[in-house]
């Protein structure tokens, strides 16, 4: 079993119908770098490293107007000095190199408001333009102008405007007090979050001139979003969980969203995009395309959409593919063959999956020895059972715990999760190890007594 350490190049493009002939703004749409992440401890530095010196060289080679970072540009609200380092660098790296290139950068639900901002006046230097807060007018109203942000072309002209909406919270959004049918309300947080959109919205036409487009730039999750479960939180307020795509009228040429780490259209719409993660997050997302997109402007509408994929740094493996016997497993971890040259730093992430039909104390020590001297990074072991029969229903146990034993709790939870058809299941050194466990415990107790 073979595995390469590199991603082939494949360029996906999608032609929209110009309106006229000739190419006014390039821009780059991507989002959820989640800088200072780690997967299961280890660290991704280097792989996001990568990631940006590779992005830096696109922007320069693609000839690229504007950058747009569709937030979650962290993974914590109070990410390393090292994350942060990494980022403003890029930041600094890609305007040395492209000179007239705009950039607009939106918090993320992962991010910090106040820390994303904190840098702005000095990144206004570098024609970037952070929003992390939805900005207010002394009098506490909304400054809806600073949500639009002008992107100009290579001669300096304003070719597009951006709508810079970062991610939206209950106190974010303007409220309707105003209406008069009651039993007509929705959702208030997503009835305010289309009412500033459609604010914002109308504030961009009123600026621009003929063949200028509007861009929305968004952190949300949109109504159809696939989501991964392993690695997204959940954005639950209020009682909603997604927005419809009606917030978006004809007037958006293109909607550059983020949050969801697959790369997706919504509701089958060509301009509304997330253009997913540049890399994988967790195990769940070996498989999706991780990409950047380059969106082609002619005038006020987008001629074409092309996938840059992101070369992979380090692979994610998962052995097997599906759940496995453990003997089965284990011929497939001996038939690893992986460069040996490969740098520490690009040694793959293992997630080894075994189905078993009772536990194995031996499990990890016999993963360990499968992969012994390989160039590999076991991440994760994955266990799974085989039940044969459910002996005791959740509810049942409830009725009877309050005069169940410790010894006869462990023993049906055991059965329950093993599917064991025998009522005395559980294996004696199990059944001796948690005695044991019982006896210090009790001993410990009497002591603080």
């Amino acid at each position: 079993m073979r595995f390469t350490l590199s991603q082939a190049s494949v360029t996906l493009t999608t032609t929209l119908p110009p309106c006229t002939k000739g190419r006014l703004l390039r821009f780059i749409h991507t989002s959820d770098w989640h800088l200072g992440q780690t997967l299961h401890q280890f660290d991704r530095s280097a792989e996001h490293q990568a990631f940006l010196d590779w992005l830096v060289h696109t922007l320069a080679t693609e000839q690229t107007d504007a950058l747009l970072i569709s937030g979650d540009i962290f993974d914590t609200a109070n990410p390393s000095a090292a994350a942060q380092k990494q980022f403003y660098r890029f930041l600094q790296q890609a305007k040395a190199r492209v000179p007239h290139l705009n950039i607009v950068i939106i918090a993320g639900n992962h991010d910090s408001p106040g820390r994303l901002e904190a840098p702005a006046p000095l990144l206004e230097s570098l024609d970037a333009t952070v929003i992390g807060f939805v900005p207010r007018n002394t009098d506490g109203t909304i400054a809806i102008e600073r949500l639009v942000v002008p992107l100009t072309d290579a001669q300096g002209a304003v070719a597009a405007y951006c709508l810079a909406i970062p991610f939206l919270r209950p106190g974010d959004v303007p409220r309707l007090d105003n209406r008069d049918n009651t039993e007509s309300r929705g959702d208030p947080y997503m009835e305010g979050i289309a009412l500033l959109y459609q604010q914002v919205l109308q504030h961009a036409v009123n600026l621009r001139q003929a063949d200028q487009a509007i861009i929305a730039l968004g952190h949300c999750h949109m109504v159809g979003g696939e989501i991964s479960e392993e690695s997204e939180r959940r954005i639950v307020i209020g009682g909603t969980e997604a927005l419809s795509a009606n917030i978006f009228d004809t007037n958006v040429a293109y909607a550059a969203l983020g949050h969801l780490h697959l790369a997706q259209k919504v509701g089958k719409q060509e301009h509304l995009r997330y253009c997913g993660s540049p890399l994988p997050l967790s195990f769940a997302e070996v498989d999706y395309p991780h990409q950047v997109l380059r969106v082609d402007l002619d005038r006020d509408s987008v001629s074409q959409i092309t996938a840059l994929p992101v070369p992979r740094a380090v692979q994610l493996l998962r052995v097997p593919p599906k759940p496995a016997p453990l003997a089965q497993v284990l011929v497939a971890l001996t038939a690893l063959d992986i460069p040996p040259d490969t740098a520490p730093e690009r040694y793959p992430f293992l997630e080894v999956r075994v189905r078993l039909d009772a536990p194995e104390p031996g499990l990890r020590a016999a993963i360990e020895a499968a992969i012994e001297g390989k160039p590999v990074r076991l991440a994760k072991i994955e266990t799974s059972f085989i039940k044969t029969n459910t002996v005791h229903n959740d509810e049942a146990l409830l009725d009877e715990l309050e005069r169940l034993q410790p010894e006869q709790i462990f023993d049906r939870l055991y059965q329950s999760k093993y599917g064991s058809d025998s009522q005395q299941a559980t294996p004696p050194e199990l059944q001796a190890a948690f005695a044991e466990l019982l006896l210090g415990s009790a001993e410990t107790a009497g002591a603080q007594a």
